[in-house]
């Protein structure tokens, strides 16, 4: 029997190919458009949870490390049965709603917080042929459906008939709405540049290099990613949750499956931001021809020194590492690879975030928003514009001097103003 598969690269999309012509054999032609929407509906709803499970045992280990701890290793192998374990954990726990809550919206708002998070996966090219809609308009459909989550925030937040709940809702509705701003501007330049709003063909646009290597896409790069960073409440940008203020923010009075379910939107929205700062400025899939082989005997050669590893798990996974690699010898490191390892270094920038910065004062939250990020994206709009009209190096550098320029302005203008020497006066 010959395999379906035709390379690494195509994995996935030969998965489906294959089931989908087995279906053809017993399944009437009227069902088979269904199927190919269920087989890829249901890789997304499964991929999902595993995403959010594993990355909080990637915050936590991360974080553990950067404080000089171990973080979760009781719990399965080096701690990876832990994300397992909180689950179980969250189902079991009580679920407790405030007497004087509205139980209906108390009940909607952390189910509404997730789908839109869910949702922005429909879009996402995970790899060459790997988009589950390669809609025409897929950017605005990205930026329509991230700006939801601000109404499960608020209605969880006012249906929880709590002062401190509220202010943690009005804290967030205010942040999201304020970087939002900033956020859309910053995509501009790549529709400008790209010219199209399709997400598959953003990334085709950057085959000759990515857009983060021009002037204009470091700066639209940088305030996307921290706009994006904002938006979903991660530090510093937490002022939502601010718990040594507020107790845990908008969602204090909530518990077990509930409370999960908004843990589940921050790291789904979070692995979002990253996916698609790596869709938009770092090309996305796109990555050098790197042959796979020497690849997988690297991993070979991590499995055989992990200490953790019992000796026929090291054992298995050599074997694993180099039989893949004796049989994908020809092939290069596939697409998706490429875009997971882009998009999780940009996991880690965010947990790193969370391991060494403070969290910003309201004002200097609002601040940067409105006083540096959106000055600052719309004289990107004119930089993009004029590297666009003047191709090649008197172009770069133009706009690279525009935008510093504009920088260090922005600094300026915006510097506190200097502290005055106090004078006492003393009662005689």
């Amino acid at each position: 029997m010959t395999l379906p598969w035709s390379s690494m690269d195509q994995f996935f999309v030969d998965t489906k190919d294959f089931i989908m012509t087995q279906a053809q054999r017993v399944l009437p032609e009227w069902s088979l458009p269904w199927l190919s929407i269920l087989v890829t509906v249901g890789a997304i709803a499964a991929i999902a949870p595993a995403i959010m499970m594993y990355l909080t045992w990637i915050e936590r280990k991360v974080i553990a490390r950067i404080q000089n701890r171990l973080g979760p290793n009781r719990v399965g192998i080096y701690g990876l049965a832990q994300p397992l374990s909180d689950g179980l954990k969250m189902l079991t726990k009580e679920d407790i709603v405030p007497d004087g809550a509205d139980k209906l919206l108390h009940l909607i708002a952390p189910i509404l917080s997730v789908v839109p998070a869910i949702l922005l996966f429909a879009v996402l090219p995970f790899g060459r042929n790997m988009v589950a809609v390669d809609l025409n308009v897929g950017l605005l459909y990205v930026l329509a459906v991230s700006s939801i989550g601000s109404y499960a925030i608020f209605m969880g937040g006012w249906a929880s008939r709590s002062k401190f709940s509220l202010l943690g809702a009005m804290r967030a509705v205010a942040q999201i709405i304020s970087y939002e701003v900033p956020s859309v501007l910053s995509v501009v330049v790549v529709i400008m540049i790209a010219g199209t709003l399709s997400t598959v063909g953003i990334v085709e646009a950057q085959s000759r290099h990515w857009f983060i290597t021009t002037p204009w896409g470091f700066v639209a790069g940088i305030i996307f990613f921290l706009s994006g960073v904002a938006e979903v409440n991660r530090t510093p940008f937490d002022m939502p949750e601010a718990e040594s203020e507020i107790v845990a923010g908008f969602h204090t009075e909530y518990s077990g499956m509930k409370f999960a379910l908004w843990y589940m939107a921050e790291f789904l929205e979070a692995f979002a931001i990253s996916a698609f700062t790596t869709t938009f400025f770092l090309g996305g899939w796109q990555g050098p021809r790197i042959p796979v082989w020497p690849v997988l005997l690297v991993g070979a050669l991590v499995i055989a020194t992990a200490v953790g590893l019992g000796r026929p798990l090291r054992v298995l996974g050599v074997l694993a590492c180099v039989g893949l690699a004796v049989a994908c010898a020809k092939d290069v490191v596939p697409s998706w690879a490429w875009f997971l390892a882009k998009t999780y270094a940009l996991v880690f920038v965010l947990v790193w975030f969370r391991g060494t910065l403070p969290r910003l004062r309201v004002d200097q939250l609002m601040g940067l928003a409105w006083k540096g990020f959106l000055p600052l994206s719309l004289v990107n709009i004119f930089a993009a514009g004029l590297w666009a009209t003047m191709p090649g190096f008197a172009g770069g550098l133009v706009s690279l001097v525009i935008l510093v320029a504009s920088f260090f302005f922005l600094v300026r203008v915006n510097a506190p103003a200097p502290l005055e020497r106090r004078t006492y006066l003393f009662a005689d």
